[in-house]
């Protein structure tokens, strides 16, 4: 099984590499430490990889778009159909995730693994459909155990057809009406966090329709019962085909070596299932950034993650990842390009 095999290629980092990191940035012309969270982002990102300085090359993020049934409980500030219109705009080049794309110079591949509409053959779109929608996980699981491994499995193949072009950085980001409720489910099904204390507002919704959300995932939790000791049955029961996929790029990102940076919320749901699936998934991943969704602090503690940026975002869509990725190049570039002592013939610190 893919999966599985997946899961089995994943080991820890070589941390023997932060060494001969650390000496390299501690020979560039400047002050010691004085680039600060840059320079620990171009450490990591030298380990991750196991090569010093790292090797730059293609930012390639997917955009995951599928439906939820749990939006019929109007959980959302959005209709249901908001979902295929996005994703027509991504086509189009006219979401915010295109015009940061085209600034910081990042592929986007956009898949469909689950939006309730038939596309015609659109160029840009990656149809990996695998049903229109999830059920709603208030009234019954989400889906079957089979799809959520095919999701996972869909976001591993990815993966594996760009892996020998060698990626420099991988990045997640989804759309999909009534995915914070599915984001929130998993995190308690996971912890065993009170909806009360992790449902935000996703799309800006007022105090009668976060009540709704908070019940619906109550009802979910009572109703399906899900196995916080194993991540697959979470999935099938309260998940989104769109976070399924991006666990799957996760656990391919990992077992592949290719540093992985997450978004917000929903991308970090599916980073928390990757890590009760393995461990070890946890040295690839970087946070990009704190979003102003209620359980978002919590999910990154549970994580294990600093997210890097707080620009108060909650817009999805990987805008969060594709900022993070720009700011990566840069710090790798320094490791890379920038003059030493030595070579450049500067004095060091006096004795």
């Amino acid at each position: 099984m893919l999966l599985e095999k997946t899961l089995e290629r994943i080991r820890p980092l070589d941390r023997s590499f932060e060494i001969e990191a650390q000496k390299r940035l501690d020979s560039l012309t400047k002050p010691q430490g004085s680039l600060g969270k840059l320079e620990e982002l171009a450490r990591c990102i030298a380990v991750m990889q196991g090569k010093v300085p790292p090797q730059i090359g293609r930012k390639l993020l997917f955009i995951f778009a599928a439906d939820h049934g749990i939006a019929e409980e109007s959980v959302s500030a959005y209709p249901r159909a908001v979902t295929a219109q996005m994703t027509y705009n991504f086509l189009r080049g006219g979401a915010a995730i295109n015009v940061l794309a085209r600034h910081y110079d990042v592929q986007v591949e956009v898949i469909d693994v689950g939006v309730d509409h038939e596309f015609s053959e659109l160029q840009g779109l990656r149809n990996c459909k695998i049903r229109r929608g999830t059920g709603n996980f208030s009234r019954g699981a989400a889906m079957t155990r089979a799809e959520a491994r095919q999701s996972i499995e869909t976001g591993i193949r990815l993966v594996e057809e760009v892996v020998s072009k060698k990626p420099f950085l991988l990045g997640a980001g989804e759309m999909g009406i009534g995915n914070t409720s599915s984001a929130a489910a998993i995190l308690c099904a996971l912890t065993g966090a009170s909806p009360r204390h992790v449902v935000g507002r996703g799309t800006g919704i007022d105090d009668p329709t976060w009540k709704r959300k908070v019940a619906a995932i109550e009802r979910g939790l009572e109703l399906n019962q899900p196995d916080a000791k194993e991540p697959l049955d979470v999935l099938t029961k309260m998940g989104g085909l769109e976070i399924g996929a991006m666990t799957g790029l996760i656990l391919g990102a990992a077992a592949f070596r290719v540093p992985m940076v997450l978004d917000g919320f929903i991308s970090d749901a599916a980073a928390l299932l990757a890590q009760r699936l393995c461990p070890d998934t946890h040295d690839f991943l970087f946070a990009s950034h704190l979003s102003p969704e209620t359980g978002h602090r919590f999910m990154l503690e549970m994580l294990q993650l600093a997210p890097v940026l707080n620009l108060e975002m909650r817009l999805g869509e990987g805008t969060g990842a594709c900022i993070l990725m720009g700011l990566l190049e840069a710090a790798a570039k320094i490791l890379g390009e920038m003059a030493t002592f030595e070579s450049a013939g500067v004095g060091t610190k006096l004795p």
